[in-house]
């Protein structure tokens, strides 16, 4: 390694060398010139003591290059600030030139070393053409050796601003690069038709299928800062039909150094349009509420669990207990602590339908704060699965809830889904069970329980853009149920920001709502994934409809129509006002049947449309209890 290191450095003071050496014969050929401009061209100049000045040059030229250090710039890297700096070291060199005849003059030292003042000028302007020009012209020689040993891709960068500039620069500083940047595209008219570094901004009027197959363009690459992913989907939804690969410029505070690199240009994803501007919490508030307590984690091997676990840890809490029954996504979680350097927190495999386990842990540990998302979350599974639904999100819920109220827990914050509103399946009608049972726990504790309500988030286990990136990598078709269903989507992060936040603002009793825009249409979501896979939609990927699967729900809802909300200090987050019809005598004795081991599915069905009047299955076997 060692020796690699010393080879590296060599092989640069080297190079360092070879380009001061260019740079004083280039000096000297320069002064040659200006001589024979000064002598309109005729050698006959040799009385001026022209060859007696060369080893002056020289030695002035050494100086002036390695004060200013223009000679240490990479020429394959030539910029601005390089030119900048070769112009110093020109400006120097004259000056050094002047002083030394004007010192000559003055005292009549040498005869020899008296150069007529209109060749120190002429050289001036020579040296700053010819130095400057000879490091762009060695930089074009070596992007023309180096692109024809290779195939080059030929890409258009959408935004003629700073960043697309940024990133113009930093596909020609690559020297691994095999990219050739033929374009800007902007909507700019000030900018449209302009040269920025050679290289023309069009407007994105003009591009075209024509264009693209004309001009062979392969990739686009968006480079715009702080954009709105309304706007971005727009653009992209724009150039995703011309056939080519869609990258993205990350944000700038994502630069490794504050210099973006070529490694980090991505092929954009759907998230990327999908996500918001993430909400801004006031973690202050999170900070004083998690200060030095201990905090328990359901369900933390999951896509909310582990992102509320991650979040948690960069809080000063005094230890934090990480319960979830999936040992291997778990283990997981243990060693992304561990790489962290994450400290007091304890990771244990167990369900939560173990009570007796869980009793165990509560008896050990004096927890003030419970995040539970712990919970089956598939609607078509747990439609046919009624009884595993209800075991973990009804009573498995209950066990946690029962030790929070017997331990004195200061909070429960518990993580719930917008199926839970006006429920059309056994999942959603689950976790409004435990919304209600948390809302009679509130009332007969000093337990702060609180709930948080949100839709879809990106990327989670078992969701439909895993599924879609899966289909299109085998070719699909992509399987759709319907072509009008809509969904809400928000990042993971986002949601747990919200659960957080919910925890430290909340006193008990609430249920919080997120505000997460607008809904989106699949169908639009999967033709989207197609052509930002590179695929044409339908020729070569197609969507196929499957028809809704049990208890499937067209448009997904925030709010049942008896509910309405309250606004906070957070205009993204609402308190929904929330009223169960069902007395605590009613819930108690329905929970009482959910729990008999040899209950059939119908009966579980039956006490989960007790309990939750407003639960009308859809699509689904239990359709006839609602007659």
């Amino acid at each position: 390694m060692l020796s690699h290191l010393l080879k590296k450095r060599s092989n640069v003071i080297t190079a360092r060398w070879i380009v001061m050496i260019i740079d004083i014969s280039l000096v000297l050929q320069t002064f040659f010139l200006a001589y024979l401009v000064r002598f309109n061209f005729h050698l006959n100049f040799g009385s001026h003591h022209f060859l007696m000045q060369l080893p002056l040059i020289v030695a002035l030229s050494v100086v002036a290059f390695y004060l200013v250090g223009s000679y240490k710039g990479v020429i394959r890297h030539t910029g601005t600030r390089d030119a900048y700096n070769v112009f110093k070291a020109a400006v120097l060199l004259a000056i050094f030139l002047g002083i030394i005849i004007l010192i000559n003059r003055q005292f009549n030292i040498l005869m020899e070393f008296t150069i007529p003042r209109s060749i120190i000028v002429i050289h001036f302007l020579l040296n700053v053409i010819v130095l400057i020009a000879s490091r762009y012209i060695f930089k074009m020689l070596y992007n023309i050796l180096v692109t024809g040993l290779k195939d080059v891709k030929r890409v258009l960068i959408y935004g003629a601003g700073d960043s697309g500039l940024l990133t113009y620069a930093a596909i020609q500083k690559d020297p691994h690069n095999k990219t050739k940047v033929f374009g800007y595209i902007d909507d700019d008219m000030h900018k449209t038709g302009k040269t920025y570094d050679r290289v023309l901004v069009y407007s994105s009027k003009h591009i075209n299928d024509a264009f693209i197959e004309k001009n062979k363009i392969q990739e686009i690459i968006v480079s715009i800062q702080k954009i709105a992913s309304s706007d971005l989907s727009k653009i992209v939804d724009k150039i995703s039909k011309l056939g080519v690969k869609i990258k993205i410029v990350p944000p700038i505070e994502d630069w490794i150094g504050g210099n973006l690199k070529t490694s980090q240009i991505k092929e954009i994803k759907i998230e990327d349009l999908l996500s918001r501007q993430p909400i801004q919490l006031n973690n202050k508030n999170v900070q004083d509420d998690l200060k030095d307590k201990v905090v328990l984690v359901t369900g933390a091997a999951g896509s909310i669990g582990s992102e509320i676990a991650n979040q948690i840890s960069n809080y000063q809490y005094k230890k934090l207990i990480l319960l979830d029954q999936a040992e291997s996504p778990l283990y997981d979680l243990q060693q992304s602590f561990i790489q962290k350097d994450s400290t007091n927190f304890q990771c244990i495999v167990t369900d939560v339908r173990n009570k007796e386990r869980l009793k165990r842990i509560f008896l050990n540990n004096k927890i003030d704060v419970i995040y539970h998302a712990a919970a089956y979350k598939h609607v078509p599974l747990m439609e046919n699965n009624p009884y595993e639904a209800v075991s973990v999100n009804v009573l498995g819920t209950k066990n946690v809830m029962d030790l929070a109220v017997e331990y004195k827990v200061q909070k429960f914050i518990m993580v719930s889904t917008d199926k839970a509103v006006n429920p059309t399946n056994v999942m959603g009608a689950t976790k409004r069970v435990a919304e209600i049972y948390a809302g009679q726990s509130a009332k007969k504790s000093k337990t702060q329980f609180i709930t948080t309500r949100f839709g879809n988030v990106l990327g989670s286990n078992g969701s439909v853009i895993p599924l879609f990136k899966k289909q299109i990598e085998e070719g699909g078709p992509l399987t759709l149920t319907h072509k009008e269903i809509t969904r809400y989507f928000m990042t993971i992060p986002e949601a747990c920001q919200l659960v957080l936040e919910a925890g430290s603002m909340g006193k008990g009793q609430e249920i919080f709502v997120f505000d997460m825009g607008d809904s989106v249409k699949i169908f639009d979501l999967a033709k989207k994934m197609i052509r930002l896979s590179g695929f044409k939609y339908p020729s070569e990927i197609d969507v196929k409809i499957i028809g809704l699967r049990p208890g499937e729900k067209l448009y997904e809802e925030l709010l049942s129509d008896k509910e309405n909300n309250i606004s906070t200090h957070n205009p993204k987050i609402m308190i929904a006002k929330v009223e169960s019809s069902i007395t605590e005598k009613q819930l108690l004795s329905a929970l009482a049947i959910l729990q008999k081991d040899l209950i059939s599915e119908t009966e579980i069905v039956k006490q989960l449309k007790v309990i939750v009047p407003e639960y009308i299955s859809n699509n689904s076997v239990y359709s006839s209890l609602d007659a």
